[in-house]
């Protein structure tokens, strides 16, 4: 039977470190439903996000665009209106893209506003929801994400018999003490107690089978599903029989050293000192956390072997691309770090696995892919999937079908970027630095990770020697050291310098007339001696058409009307 990718399950966990999948390395924490489509796949070792905090790092992948170029910096920086995302690119294709579960999304309801969009129409609802159609959204944390404040999980609650203001709260996500007291999993000290609520009524169970809903009733159109869970996030407070299935000894060692705290860079200095890194420092708080954290990896694994039966049972495996992967990781105290607000390889590697149904990728099944990968790259991948024209002056990434394929295009990108705004933090705060100057960026090639800042020294860490990344080498003057600092500065700029606002005009559409007078509108003409001179320039211009994408098209046949058009040249 013929396999071709007719709808992609697009998966992703919120602060999910790749570290901890047992395909990944990990000893003690099994995950054999996703060991299994990875072995049905690609594994991506090397694969970055392109910021270390939720909101801009999923507009990164719901736009295939660096932050630099869409511009949603932080968490409560609105994707704005016109940028286009995966929806948008898919919709013409006759796809149609949902989600369920979270985004993290702020709507541009001033940029709606202004343009006269009512947010409640289906294109103000797209707009705020990154493209997608909502078939549930959750982002968690309720009614705190500003998103929803009693959203449908919570009157599913109510409905069982979970009653309260916020059972989110109260029962999914608060737990018993030995004592009979109820404590709230706000607090890192009971995150290794059990959550009130049963397994299958907890956040996780209950999302996955939001997704089966979808799918049944789809039947056979076309789909793009976002499956995005809001677990292992904080609270980290996993149900029964999660809650105890593992123990600290259980988890990855810490990764710190005390040398870490001699003299550090001003701003990992500061953000040392947030609360959530002072606490996570602490003796006991990695110990109760990692449990809770483990337990709710192991429901997730648990959860997606359903929800691959459920695909199997129907025959979908055969014509759905799946893609796992995270927004970011989780620094659980290493590095003296709480949360993830640095460029650590924790936090800004992802999982990254990848099964295509397409029978050229049968030769890559079970293989591990050691290129530099990024989040930007899952948008083109799906364009692409689904036979859409790439679009490089939009989208910022790369389609990765290729090295699904076997291939090793020459090509490829020799670093990854990541940036970082944290002109909300405390750190920022503390330094009193100004918010337009709270910018940080990396570059990494794979083994030396340069991080850049507007106001104090680069960092600098050798990943071959010091794989811990332990020593900041950014004011070490060895030569080897100045050396790679300089090369990767260039780099970084070079990246900067790249245009990415252009995205109304493809370059093909530039680059396929082979000779191109200037031409005005409105009947001007322009460095012409006389009659005799536009006739002769207008028999010489002969534009050849190198594509038929639909995005570039309509601007060469516009160019090629104008040839008879006695009022342009």
């Amino acid at each position: 039977m013929t396999r071709h990718v007719k709808n992609v399950l697009f998966i992703m966990c919120d602060q999910l470190r790749a570290d901890h999948l047992s395909c990944f390395g990990h000893p003690n924490l099994k995950t054999p439903n996703l060991d299994a489509l990875a072995a049905k796949g690609v594994l991506f070792d090397r694969a970055y996000v392109q910021s270390p905090v939720c909101g801009p790092s999923r507009m990164s992948y719901y736009t295939g665009r660096y932050v630099h170029s869409h511009g949603a910096s932080w968490n409560f920086v609105p994707l704005k209106v016109g940028e286009m995302t995966i929806g948008d690119h898919l919709r013409p294709l006759g796809v149609r893209s949902v989600l369920v579960g979270k985004t993290h999304m702020r709507a541009d309801l001033a940029g709606m506003a202004r343009l006269g969009i009512d947010p409640s129409s289906q294109v103000g609802v797209r707009i705020s929801e990154c493209g997608f159609d909502p078939y549930e959204r959750d982002d968690g944390i309720h009614p705190y994400s500003g998103h929803d404040p009693d959203p449908a999980y919570n009157r599913y609650l109510r409905e069982l018999g979970f009653d309260g203001d916020n059972p989110w709260e109260e029962w999914s996500n608060s737990a018993m003490d030995e004592d009979g007291q109820m404590r709230s999993g706000w607090f890192l000290k009971y995150s290794n107690l059990a959550a009130r609520i049963p397994d299958e009524h907890s956040e996780t169970p209950y999302i996955t089978r939001r997704a089966m809903d979808f799918i049944q009733e789809a039947g056979d159109e076309p789909w793009c599903l976002h499956l995005s869970y809001i677990k292992p996030h904080w609270p980290y407070l996993a149900p029964e029989p999660y809650a105890g299935m593992y123990k600290p000894a259980d988890a990855l060692p810490v990764r710190r050293s005390e040398q870490e705290r001699l003299e550090p860079h001003p701003v990992y200095e500061a953000m040392m000192n947030h609360r959530v890194s002072r606490t996570f420092s602490q003796d006991g708080t990695r110990d109760a956390v990692m449990c809770g954290y483990m337990g709710l990896i192991k429901q997730i694994d648990d959860q997606l072997g359903l929800l691959f039966s459920f695909l199997e049972e129907r025959g979908l495996m055969d014509t759905t691309m799946v893609v796992f992967t995270a927004d970011h990781g989780d620094y659980l105290g290493d590095h003296w770090m709480g949360e993830k607000d640095l460029f650590h390889e924790p936090v800004i590697r992802a999982p990254l696995i990848i099964y295509d149904p397409d029978p050229r990728a049968d030769c890559t099944r079970n293989t591990r892919c050691q290129a530099l990968v990024e989040a930007v790259d899952l948008a083109p991948t799906f364009l692409d999937a689904y036979g859409g024209p790439a679009v490089p002056h939009v989208m910022d990434g790369r389609s990765l079908r290729p090295l699904l394929f076997g291939q090793q295009p020459g090509d490829w990108r020799d670093t990854v970027i990541c940036e970082y705004d944290y002109a909300f933090q405390d750190a920022r705060i503390d330094l009193q630095t100004r918010p337009r100057q709270a910018w940080m960026r990396m570059v990494f090639d794979g083994r030396w990770k340069y991080v850049l800042f507007e106001d104090y020294r680069p960092m600098l860490y050798d990943l071959q020697a010091d794989p811990d990344e332990f020593h900041d080498l950014g004011a070490s003057q060895q030569p080897e050291h100045v050396q790679a600092r300089a090369r990767l500065h260039e780099a970084l700029f070079r990246w900067s310098r790249q245009p990415r606002q252009r995205v109304t005009v493809a370059d093909e559409a530039i680059e396929s007339i082979e000779v191109q007078p200037r031409i005005s509108e409105g009947g001007i003409l322009i460095g012409y001696w006389d009659e005799e001179d536009l006739a002769q320039a207008r028999q010489g211009f002969k534009p050849r058409f190198a594509s038929t994408n639909p995005l570039v098209k309509p601007t060469l046949d516009r160019l090629t009307s104008l040839q008879g058009d006695p009022h342009h040249a």
